[in-house]
């Protein structure tokens, strides 16, 4: 038996039937929030403390991640 139900509601409708938060104040604070870190570190113009600020651990893990590829380059060097 195949049943199939469709059912046409806005977001807004589907999240009040299944009882889920309004968060869409929260994300327009978090977004203002971070349009205003945006629009001052724009205006510094660093691009590599920007993305330190946007990607802290991003960041740090390509430098881990271009440490490794140095060392295995440098014990490849040493076997040669």
């Amino acid at each position: 038996m195949k049943i199939t139900v469709n059912i046409d509601c806005t977001p807004e409708e589907a999240r009040d039937f299944l009882g889920l938060p309004d968060v869409k104040p929260m994300q327009d604070t978090l977004m203002k929030e971070l349009h205003d870190r945006m629009s001052a570190s724009i205006r510094v113009m660093e691009p590599e403390e920007m993305m330190r600020a946007w990607l802290p651990h991003t960041v740090k893990g390509f430098e881990q991640m271009q440490a490794f590829f140095t060392q295995m380059a440098a014990a490849a060097a040493k076997r040669d």
